[in-house]
């Protein structure tokens, strides 16, 4: 198992180099008696070494596509083959094999040969399905099973793999890892928000019913900003009511001129509105709530037919750090209501910073946002800030929209955000499902008292 996967190419590299010379060949083959006669290879100086060097040449070539060729038609069982030398590799380097030299008598010969046995080696089971990579190791109460134990950052590393999940079993310890994550990366056209989720992933999805608030970090050219305006367009198609809090009037600010009066803000005394009016609004949905006769003890804001309601924060320590002391304690007071309350009665904390400094989220708040995000290149300190101690090892690769999240698992996993066609006019898509949030905008409206219906929504102009 060492060697398979070279054995496997030279398989096919010798299969097709032998069919290729039988073929090019194949009329002094077929002739056999000349072979046997002398004078053929006496007369050797005459032969079409051109023509036998060119066969040889064209058998080689043909070899090598073939091993390439049967890489990319073959690849899932080469990475299999792959896996599992590896882990072959593994369990000989880390001493898990025990050998012993033997003595073999050799007929004829006086002398003994040595020889040496594997007595030893751990029994695995290798399997691959629906990208997920499952290893067991048979807990077999030998001197290694402690080592088998903490396998899981080696395999994890080794693989290239994600999300390592360790289970102990009757006689096994089973390991999980999330295989080739890129795969599950799905387009802007697939992200889609129903029945309180939004999917974007694959395997992932934003449950924000049950796991309400996003946090989310990245620097420039991370793919932060591409992240926000998916959710939002998805979100706005679904019939939620979006606010846009952009305190350094940069992309998303362009949304003004397609989206609602009063839903995309930039100023900061028009944020702090916001805010105040969100809290006070989702205070009066609640009382409105329970006076519907729909409503039940434990329903939230979807069973009684209200739309959800996300403000959506970007540069949240730009905006902090316009205000002065008073007012910082008064938006973090206002934040931590809506984080702590929102969930039932529907309003959700979508909030973006290059790095979530707890200076700006202390009391806590922090600790609330459920699901997270770290797009692009992060320090170890920026990694911390996000997700806390962990043993995670955190490794960039320069792919615009990829980065690691904790879905609200506590398991930090690899993460791509979805792909946006070059030729995607967020303007054009988010202005032509504008009138539907209008609507969303009257339901958050009707839900609130007389003297709120005239002064519109939370956060109006």
């Amino acid at each position: 198992m060492r060697h398979a996967v070279l054995r496997t190419g030279l398989l096919f590299f010798g299969l097709f180099f032998f069919l290729t010379l039988g073929i090019y060949f194949r009329d002094p083959m077929m002739n056999g008696r000349q072979w046997l006669e002398l004078s053929t290879y006496q007369a050797i100086r005459d032969w079409d070494w051109l023509g036998i060097s060119m066969g040889f040449f064209l058998a080689m070539v043909v070899g090598v596509l073939a091993v390439g060729l049967s890489y990319v038609i073959f690849y899932d069982g080469y990475k299999r083959l792959s896996h599992k030398q590896k882990l072959a590799r593994m369990f000989i380097s880390n001493g898990m094999m025990e050998t012993a030299s033997m003595d073999k008598k050799i007929q004829w010969k006086p002398r003994k040969k040595q020889k040496t046995k594997v007595t030893y080696f751990p029994k695995a089971y290798y399997r691959v399905k629906d990208n997920y990579i499952h290893i067991k190791i048979a807990m077999d109460m030998t001197k290694h099973q402690k080592q088998y134990l903490n396998l899981g950052e080696d395999i994890e590393n080794g693989f290239y793999a994600d999300t390592g999940e360790r289970e102990l079993e009757d006689g096994y310890i089973s390991y999980r890892f999330l295989y080739d994550v890129s795969r599950n990366r799905i387009s802007i056209h697939d992200v889609k928000a129903e029945n309180g989720s939004l999917k974007l992933m694959k395997h992932i999805e934003w449950a924000y019913d049950s796991l309400p608030h996003m946090l989310i970090a990245g620097g420039t050219g991370g793919g932060k900003t591409y992240f926000i305006l998916t959710m939002i367009d998805s979100l706005i198609k679904s019939g939620a009511v979006v606010y846009i809090l952009d305190p350094k009037r940069s992309d998303l600010a362009d949304l003004a001129a397609v989206m609602p009066k009063g839903t995309v803000l930039y100023t900061p005394s028009a944020m702090m509105k916001v805010l105040r009016e969100s809290v006070d609004a989702m205070m009066k949905r609640s009382e409105e709530m329970k006076k519907m006769p729909t409503y039940q003890t434990g329903g939230n804001y979807a069973d009684v037919g209200l739309p959800p309601v996300f403000i959506v924060f970007d540069e949240y320590v730009a905006f902090m750090e316009s205000l002065d002391r008073m007012e910082q304690m008064k938006a973090l007071e206002y934040m931590k209501q809506v984080i702590m309350l929102g969930r039932q009665m529907g309003y959700f904390l979508i909030l973006a910073a290059q790095r979530p400094d707890a200076k700006y989220l202390a009391d806590g708040i922090r600790d609330q946002f459920n699901f997270r995000v770290a797009l692009g290149r992060m320090s170890e300190a920026g990694y911390g800030m996000m997700f806390g101690d962990t043993d995670k090892r955190f490794i960039f690769k320069n792919i615009k929209g990829r980065g690691y999240a904790d879905t609200g698992t506590s398991v930090i996993s690899e993460f791509y955000t979805p792909l946006v066609p070059k030729d995607y006019d967020f303007l054009e898509e988010i202005g032509t499902s504008a009138p539907g949030m209008e609507r969303a905008l009257a339901a958050v409206a009707a839900s609130g008292s007389d003297s709120e219906r005239n002064e519109g929504a939370p956060g109006g102009a």
